[in-house]
């Protein structure tokens, strides 16, 4: 688990999970159309056919129980995926389909909030900057009880974000109970158009751009140039990308997002297909590379499209990649819907290569600056189940002192003994927070360490990767 950046929320029990893809353009193709006449390549032969609808026969007829039909096709379908053994090669029903392509497409129509299920509740993890959550006055924590007067009670938390979303400029009326609030209270909202932010810039010291770039979805072009362009009307001096964590996205939008710091005509990647030549994607830059110099930074969840990134801005613009070993994802995907049931498949039709022609599929790409952050950036949370005390050898002690460490508590050890130097660092830590100095870790306590040290790790200056890059960047900025 990292706590970087946006993932900076799983600390507290959130789960975020997304697809890592190069995908090209969704294609409209009726793929499970039925074919007339004779089985054209890749239908299935009257002998397979014939076999296909004897199995379902047999277990129309002779199984204990009814099943659907529908839910046989969707399980014979997935069988077949299944014998592929790609895990990015998949079939997705109607609703894993619509969410998949909100992944990619950067945007929806909603009240604009990331929400998770904790404890049965559905809990505001955080409104996203200027949608109407945040207008409204959401806050984390919220938990949501009822959607226009319907209960949020039983359902699972892709049902309950059902009831929430809906069409552009409608309204939806949700009450809310808010920790430390006795009252219920009701918002009501309009919903609009959410943009998923995916490019975050910011000028650090000594005029050094920060462009944090979280996927590459089909709108992050756009917000990336703008952002580009306001570091540089700025007087830039240097710049850092940072791919930490970004799972990665549209194939278009990479190059067209690393061609700019790329010479025109150099090569971004290279992608073989099937039976098929090399095909060379090269730069549409300028002649020019850009006159500051730049670094990229990386960890072990940048992948495929960070990769592409990565790769060629090392390979043919000798950018320096920093931080850690990548994911090592080189494949492509397409993806074909079914226009009568909402259905996808998303299928590898090609793996990329390096500038350089090298495959980095299951291998990742070493960095020229290798920086591992501190321990605590890799904390589990703590169990809020049971008790942690003095004497206890257990792993969620371990990470109490990872997490004690790393908020500037003085331990004897790191190796999961609750001994009485960690007794004292928690005593110490209740007493700075105003809990009860009990010197045991419960519920309350677990809750207030896991948001200190979510504080420290969103402070840059604990952040030892992006101050390597920093350094490196220093170094080779012209006096």
């Amino acid at each position: 688990m990292n706590f970087k950046g946006r993932t900076v929320a799983l600390i507290v029990g959130i789960t975020i999970t997304v697809s890592s893809l190069v995908t090209m353009a969704i294609m409209d193709l009726p793929i499970f159309a039925s074919s007339a006449g004779q089985p054209s390549s890749g239908s299935l032969t009257v002998k397979e056919q014939q076999k296909v609808n004897a199995v379902l026969q047999v277990i129309q007829k002779h199984y204990f129980k009814e099943i659907e039909r529908t839910k046989l096709i969707d399980g014979a379908i997935n069988g077949i995926f299944t014998a592929l053994d790609d895990p990015y090669s998949t079939y997705m029903q109607r609703e894993e389909a619509e969410n998949f392509n909100v992944s990619v497409e950067g945007g929806f129509t909603g009240i604009g909030a990331e929400v998770s299920m904790e404890d049965g509740k559905v809990t505001i993890v955080s409104p996203i900057k200027d949608t109407p959550a945040e207008r409204a006055g959401l806050k984390p924590k919220d938990v949501l009880l009822t959607v226009d007067g319907v209960t949020l009670e039983g359902l699972n938390l892709n049902q309950a974000v059902d009831k929430i979303r809906g069409p552009r400029g409608s309204k939806v009326k949700l009450e809310v109970k808010r920790p430390g609030v006795e009252q219920v209270m009701t918002f009501e909202i309009t919903r609009d158009k959410v943009d998923l932010e995916t490019v975050f810039p910011t000028m650090l010291n000594d005029k050094i751009g920060y462009i944090e770039i979280r996927q590459f979805s089909t709108n992050t072009y756009e917000h990336f140039i703008t952002a580009l362009d306001g570091l540089e009307k700025q007087g830039m001096k240097g710049l850092i990308l940072d791919v930490r964590n970004n799972p990665g996205g549209v194939l278009d939008i990479v190059e067209k997002m690393t061609s700019p710091f790329i010479q025109k005509g150099k090569p971004l990647l290279q992608v073989e297909y099937r039976d098929q030549p090399r095909e060379v994607h090269k730069s549409k830059g300028t002649d020019q590379q850009k006159p500051y110099p730049i670094a990229i930074l990386t960890n072990k969840g940048s992948a495929s499209a960070s990769e592409i990134m990565a790769s060629a801005l090392q390979e043919s613009a000798g950018v320096k990649i920093v931080g850690e070993h990548t994911f090592g994802k080189g494949t492509v995907q397409t993806s074909f819907p079914d226009q009568e049931d909402g259905s996808l498949i998303k299928i590898t039709i090609a793996k990329w290569l390096t500038p350089n022609g090298n495959w980095i599929h299951q291998k990742g790409i070493e960095p020229d600056v290798p920086v591992a952050q501190p321990d605590y950036f890799n904390a589990a949370p703590i169990a809020k189940d049971k008790l942690l005390k003095k004497d206890m050898n257990a792993a969620d002690v371990k990470n109490l002192q990872v997490i004690l460490s790393g908020l500037g508590y003085k331990l004897d050890r790191k190796d999961g003994y609750f001994s009485a130097s960690t007794e004292q660092a928690v005593k110490a830590f209740q007493k700075e927070k105003k809990l009860a100095v009990t010197g045991q870790v419960d519920s309350k306590t677990a809750e207030q360490l896991e948001l200190s040290i979510v504080e420290v790790m969103r402070d840059k200056k604990n952040d030892a990767q992006l101050n390597a890059a920093i350094k490196t960047i220093q170094k080779e900025i012209q006096p």
